[in-house]
């Protein structure tokens, strides 16, 4: 998967758009094909915008929960060490790679959005490792080990989800800038660390602080 194939895709929403090589703020370690801000001359024209909205290339920005949990598993890779990981909701597949960096055994990068796995897969070539891909959840690899989940509770119907990665491994590394309360006390707080999506949307300050929680053994 060349990042001109990644520009294909990213311009079936934006037609200019394009993907550039950088390394996010909160994870300098990692290289990503991530959007190209570079690209942006002026205000997008309504139908660019609608067409942002309707079909979002959430693969193509880092956020700032994903480059988080990326750097810690780099700090802590005793936890995915030897392991098998799914990294759920892969998006640019950030904390896959950093899973892979790491030592893990096999890293699955898991999403519904295609493009999303093209691009995590050619984020992982860039950074020398290699991911196995997953379209669907429900039709997921037995025997995992470990599951890891960055920016996955941005809507209140996802919450059905902590119990399932419970469910699906012994062990799950979560982040997360935008639930305060899980709701869920299986989930033990690891740390609160500051991070921005790359590139910068200039979200509110409170998305800004991400938090790493830690369910299993």
């Amino acid at each position: 998967m060349s990042p001109e194939q990644l520009d294909r895709h990213l311009q079936q929403t934006l037609p200019h758009g394009r993907v550039a090589e950088t390394r996010p703020a909160g994870c300098p370690a990692i290289r990503l094909y991530l959007f190209d801000p570079a690209v942006l001359e002026g205000p997008l024209s309504h139908d660019e915008a609608q067409a942002v909205v309707d079909e979002p290339a959430y693969w193509s920005f880092c956020w700032a929960s994903g480059q988080v949990l990326a750097g810690w598993i780099l700090a802590h890779p005793e936890r995915v060490a030897g392991k098998r990981v799914l990294d759920f909701g892969s998006g640019s597949g950030v904390v896959a790679i950093a899973a892979a960096l790491a030592g893990a055994q096999e890293v699955i990068a898991c999403d519904l959005d295609p493009a999303a796995l093209d691009a995590a897969q050619a984020n992982a070539a860039l950074n020398g490792v290699t991911l196995s891909r997953c379209e669907d959840w429900y039709r997921r690899p037995g025997d995992l080990d470990v599951i890891t989940a960055a920016d996955v509770l941005y809507d209140p119907d996802n919450r059905h989800f902590l119990a399932e990665f419970r469910s699906a491994a012994p062990s799950v590394l979560l982040a997360d800038s935008r639930v305060k309360v899980l709701g869920d006390d299986t989930y033990r707080r690891q740390a609160v660390i500051e991070g921005r999506t790359w590139p910068d949307l200039n979200e509110f300050e409170e998305f800004n602080r991400v938090r790493i929680y830690h369910a299993g053994s």
